[in-house]
């Protein structure tokens, strides 16, 4: 797929100004890249897989309990891989929803689904007032809580609508520290992300508590109360060609689409570089920390 650079949104000029972005504007951004670049993370998320052979759709699929969970939310679709996984191995036995904010990524998400009775909804994570108390079994989301801010109301919304031991599970980015070559990925892009806007990396895309673990740890005690909460870290990693590898890798970053066409074709050349010189067994690797988060709803 064709991927737009040069994405330019009211995020990316309060950032070239030296301001902080609020919500509005993270919301503009996302909308804005998402429009011109709908399904772009599915393709490594898909490849990325850990020791056991897994992908984060996979690891998140393999929650559902049919024998407890009949109505499952996907909470920011995206595009519908993980809704169509799901369908393919629960078929009619459950009844699924999606929601996301995006009209393109919803887009393709009905095409992928039109075979099915999954039931797809535009809105914000933060608004679900549709959705009766207590009535959800289990709620999945798939690299999204990252970017939701506000975050706290769709915390508070999630523990609105789960039933009692209902489940809400997330895959989020994981400690960049526990993988040097994701270290290395992150700061070959974002060095030339910096490049056109200096402060880009300095301000976090969403709730930066998410990412750390100790404060996402508190964040969820705290609003879901009596509850049990695990956060399991693990390692993702995906093998090809330097080439492949670097637009896989690119493609996957928010930071990428806000370089013009030359720059992008720039850090494509310094990603395969690294590739090259960093292969194992005659190809590339990219790996990828993760963390799970699991939230078992109280009485």
């Amino acid at each position: 797929m064709d991927k737009l650079t040069n994405v330019v949104s009211s995020w990316t000029r309060r950032v070239e100004s030296g301001q902080q972005p609020n919500s509005d504007d993270l919301l503009d951004h996302l909308a804005t890249v998402h429009e011109s670049n709908a399904g772009f993370t599915e393709s490594l998320a898909w490849n990325c897989r850990d020791t056991h052979g897994k992908n984060s759709y996979e690891i998140l699929a393999d929650i559902i309990d049919h024998r407890y969970h009949k109505n499952v939310l996907d909470l920011a679709c995206g595009s519908g891989v993980l809704l169509d996984l799901c369908n393919k191995r629960f078929g009619n036995k459950l009844s699924f929803l999606g929601i996301d904010s995006s009209d393109a990524e919803l887009q393709l998400a009905r095409k992928r689904l039109a075979l099915t009775k999954t039931k797809l909804t535009r809105c914000m994570a933060q608004n679900l007032d549709f959705i009766d108390d207590a009535s959800v079994d289990i709620i999945l989301c798939h690299w999204a809580l990252t970017l939701m801010d506000p975050v706290v109301p769709v915390l508070k919304t999630v523990k609105r609508v789960l039933k009692p031991h209902g489940i809400f599970a997330a895959i989020i980015d994981g400690d960049s520290s526990n993988s040097s070559s994701y270290s290395e990925i992150n700061d070959i892009i974002y060095g030339h992300t910096q490049r056109r806007y200096p402060d880009y990396g300095a301000i976090e895309l969403g709730d930066p508590r998410i990412r750390t673990t100790k404060k996402l740890q508190e964040l969820a005690i705290k609003i879901f109360g009596e509850s049990e909460v695990n956060i399991t870290p693990g390692i993702l990693g995906f093998a090809a060609p330097p080439d492949l590898l670097a637009r896989e890798t690119a493609g996957f970053f928010y930071a990428s689409f806000v370089l013009s066409t030359v720059e992008h074709q720039e850090m494509l050349n310094e990603l395969e570089n690294y590739f090259s010189i960093n292969m194992e067994d005659g190809e590339g690797y990219f790996s990828m920390p993760i963390n799970l988060l699991v939230i078992q709803k109280g009485q």
